[in-house]
C-alpha cells in the first residue's frame, strides 16, 4: 500500500474509482513520485510548479460578512415598544421598530436556545428566534426566575472601567516593571559569572599547556598554585547561582507544586480562529481535561481592544483554563500577564514561542523567541514571579529550522528560569504541519527536565496514536491535541475509554447543532451573531470533513496526514459531511442556521485545508 493514503473498503468507493481502484492507487503513487527534492512538483501536463505556487498559508482576501452598523436597532428598543426613549440626540441607529422588524426577515426557528436555558434573551426583538420570547405587543419576555448573576456562564473579557484605565495609561504596572528589573539583574549577574568561568577555564587550559611545554624543556615553572588561588578567590565571593552550582531549593532543582497539576492530562491545544469558546465547550463535554484560549497578542491587550480581550473569555465548564500570550517585548508581555493575573479568572498563563506565522516571526515574536534567549529569559523569569498561585508555561517547537533543533537546550533553561510546564510540538517552524512530529526528539527533550512536566504535541488522531507516542516518550507527562481534536473532537473520550468510537452521521449532526447553540449564546442570536456562528462553523467544517468513519476504512485507524480515496458515506448525511467542497459545508450550515445572506460565499482560512 502507498503511504500517505487512507484506503477505503471497496463497497464505499465512488463508482468511477471502484471500477479501477488499482489505477487510482497507481495514479496517486505516480503523483507522489513526481515530487522533487527541491520542492517542485509536476502537474498533469508535466509543467513544474515551484513552492511559491503551492496552496499554503492563509487566504488573506477572503470575503467577510459585514453588517452596516447604521442598520442596527437602537438599544432603547431592544426589548420592544414602551421602553425609555433614546437619550442621544445624534443617535444614528434605527428608531423605526416596525421598519426594522420588516427588514429583519422571518425567524430561523421556533425556539431560542438562549431564552430556553437562561430565561432571558439579551438580543430582544433583534433575535432571529424572537417569537419564542416576545408577547402579543412585541415586548421581550423575561422569566420570573431569571437572575443575571446566577445565569452567568461566561467570564473574563474586558470591563468598561478596565478599558478606560488601560487606554488612559492609568493602570498601575509598577509591579511588572520591578520584576523585569530584578530579572535583568539576575540575567546580567549570570552572564558575568559565565564570562568569569570561561576566563578561568581558558586560564587553566593555558597553564596545562604551559606545564606540558615546561616538562618537555625541563623547565620547572609552577603556576598551578596561582591558578588554584585565583579559582578559590572566585568562590569566596558572591555565591554562584545556576543549574551547575546552585544548591538552594529555588530554581530547577526545587520540588515545585504549582496550582495546576499538568501531569497525566489531556490538553486541548490553543488554536487560532477555530479554538473558540463554543468549540472548547464541545471538547470539554467529550473529555478534555485542560483548555486554553486562542493566542492573544500582548500589545492589543494593553491597549484595551475588546476583540483581543474576547479571546480570554472562558466558560464555566472549563475547570482548568489558561490564556496564551504572544509578544516580542519582555516589558509588554509581563505587563499583559500582570493585568490578566489581577483582573481575569485564569488558572495559568502560557507563552507562545512556537507560532510560525510570518508576521509574528518577523517582528521577533512567536518562534523567533527561540533564538532570542536573552529576551526569553527576562519574560519567563518575570512572568513566573508574578504569583505562586498562577503557573506560567511555555509552548515551543523543536526549533526554527528543520535541520537545527534547539528545544533540548531550551527546556532545561526555561525550567531553571521558573516555568511550571513546557509544551513541545514535534516540528520546527520551517516544517509548519508537514512531515511527521518527531516524538523521539520530544522524548529527548523531556528527559532533560528534572521536575517540570513536559507536554508532548503532534499527530495524535486515535487512541492507538496516543499509546504509541506515550510508549516512544515515557518522560512526557501529558499530551496536547490540536488538529486531531478539530478533525475528531471525541478523541479525548476515545483515549479515556481506551477504545475507538465511531459516531453516526446523526450523532455528528447533533454535535454541530450543540456547537451552533453555544455559538448563538456566545456571539449573539441576532443577525450578526448568527453569521459569526456560521463563519466559525464553516471554519471548523474545513477540518471536520477529514474524519473517515472506522467502518469505511480498509485498515483503521486513520492517520492525520493521510488523504482518503474518493468515497461515499453510509447515508446521504455522512456523504455530505465528508465533502471537501465549501459549497457543501454551506449547505450544512443552512440546515442549522437558515439560509445564508444574499451574495454569501465562504473561503477557508487555510489554503491547503490543513492536510
Amino acid at each position: 500500500m502507498e503511504p500517505g493514503i487512507c484506503y477505503i473498503k471497496p463497497e464505499y468507493l465512488l463508482t468511477e474509482v471502484s471500477g479501477n481502484s488499482e489505477a487510482a492507487t497507481a495514479e496517486s503513487s505516480e503523483s507522489n513520485k513526481r515530487k522533487r527534492a527541491d520542492g517542485e512538483t509536476e502537474d498533469s501536463g508535466g509543467k513544474r510548479d515551484s513552492k511559491k505556487d503551492r496552496k499554503r498559508g492563509q487566504n488573506k482576501n477572503r470575503p467577510v460578512f459585514k453588517e452596516d452598523r447604521y442598520s442596527h436597532l437602537c438599544h432603547s428598543l431592544i426589548d420592544g415598544p414602551g421602553g425609555a426613549p433614546c437619550a442621544l440626540a445624534n443617535c444614528r441607529y434605527v428608531h423605526d421598530l416596525d421598519a426594522f422588524l420588516a427588514a429583519k426577515g422571518e425567524d430561523l426557528g421556533s425556539e431560542c436556545y438562549v431564552y430556553a436555558t437562561k430565561g432571558y434573551c439579551g438580543r430582544g426583538v433583534t433575535c432571529r428566534y424572537a417569537k419564542a420570547h416576545t408577547d402579543d405587543r412585541g415586548g421581550n419576555i423575561k422569566k420570573e426566575n431569571y437572575d443575571a448573576k446566577t445565569t452567568q456562564t461566561t467570564f473574563n473579557g474586558i470591563t468598561p472601567d478596565l478599558q478606560v484605565r488601560l487606554r488612559k495609561h492609568e493602570y498601575n504596572l509598577d509591579r511588572s516593571k520591578l520584576l523585569i528589573a530584578v530579572a535583568e539583574k539576575i540575567r546580567d549577574a549570570r552572564k558575568e559569572r559565565e564570562l568569569q568561568e570561561k576566563k578561568l577555564e581558558v586560564q587553566e587550559k593555558n597553564l596545562e599547556l604551559q606545564k606540558k611545554i615546561n616538562q618537555q624543556g625541563d623547565i620547572t615553572i609552577d603556576h598551578e598554585a596561582e591558578a588554584k588561588a585565583a579559582k578559590g578567590h572566585a568562590k569566596e565571593g558572591e555565591k554562584t547561582i545556576g543549574s551547575a552550582v546552585d544548591d538552594s531549593p529555588v530554581g530547577r532543582d526545587a520540588d515545585r507544586k504549582t496550582a495546576v497539576d499538568f501531569r497525566e492530562k489531556l490538553v486541548l491545544s490553543p488554536l487560532t480562529t477555530v479554538g473558540n469558546l463554543p468549540f472548547r465547550r464541545i471538547c470539554k463535554e467529550l473529555g478534555a481535561d485542560i483548555t486554553c484560549g486562542e493566542m492573544a497578542c500582548a500589545v492589543p491587550l494593553l491597549k484595551g481592544l475588546g476583540q483581543e480581550w474576547a479571546l480570554t473569555k472562558r466558560h464555566e465548564s472549563e475547570d482548568i483554563f489558561g490564556v496564551q500570550l504572544c509578544g516580542n517585548n519582555p516589558n509588554v508581555i509581563t505587563q499583559a500577564a500582570q493585568v490578566l493575573q489581577e483582573t481575569a479568572k485564569v488558572d495559568y498563563i502560557d507563552l507562545n514561542i512556537g507560532c510560525p506565522i510570518d508576521l509574528i516571526y518577523q517582528q521577533g515574536g512567536g518562534s523567533a523567541l527561540m533564538r532570542r534567549t536573552n529576551i526569553l529569559e527576562l519574560v519567563v523569569r518575570s512572568c513566573a514571579s508574578l504569583s505562586e498561585q498562577l503557573p506560567f508555561t511555555v509552548k515551543m517547537r523543536t526549533g526554527i529550522y528543520a535541520d537545527k533543533s534547539v528545544a533540548h537546550e531550551l527546556v532545561p533553561l526555561v525550567e531553571e528560569w521558573g516555568a511550571s510546564a513546557v509544551t513541545l510540538h514535534g516540528r520546527s517552524r520551517e516544517q509548519r504541519y508537514t512531515k511527521h512530529a518527531n516524538w523521539e526528539y520530544i522524548e529527548q527533550c523531556a528527559a532533560t527536565a528534572k521536575h517540570m512536566p513536559v507536554i508532548g504535541n503532534g499527530d495524535i488522531l486515535s487512541y492507538e496514536d496516543y499509546m504509541e507516542r506515550r510508549a516512544l516518550a515515557p518522560h512526557v507527562s501529558s499530551v496536547m491535541i490540536g488538529r486531531g481534536a478539530l478533525i475528531k473532537p471525541w478523541i479525548f473520550q476515545e483515549i479515556k475509554e481506551q477504545k475507538a468510537w465511531s459516531p453516526t452521521s446523526t450523532q455528528r449532526f447533533e454535535m454541530l447543532r450543540r456547537y451552533c447553540n453555544y455559538g448563538l449564546e456566545h456571539w449573539g442570536s441576532d443577525t450578526k451573531g448568527v453569521e459569526s456562528t456560521r463563519r466559525f462553523l464553516l471554519e471548523w467544517q474545513s477540518f471536520l470533513y477529514r474524519y473517515i468513519p472506522e467502518e469505511l476504512q480498509l485498515s483503521p485507524p486513520q492517520k492525520i496526514n493521510a488523504r482518503p480515496q474518493k468515497y461515499r458515506g453510509r447515508d446521504e448525511m455522512e456523504t455530505l459531511m465528508s465533502s471537501g467542497n465549501a459549497a457543501d459545508w454551506v449547505k450544512l450550515s443552512e440546515m442549522l442556521l437558515g439560509r445564508v445572506p444574499e451574495g454569501f460565499s465562504f473561503v477557508p482560512k487555510h489554503k491547503a485545508n490543513s492536510f
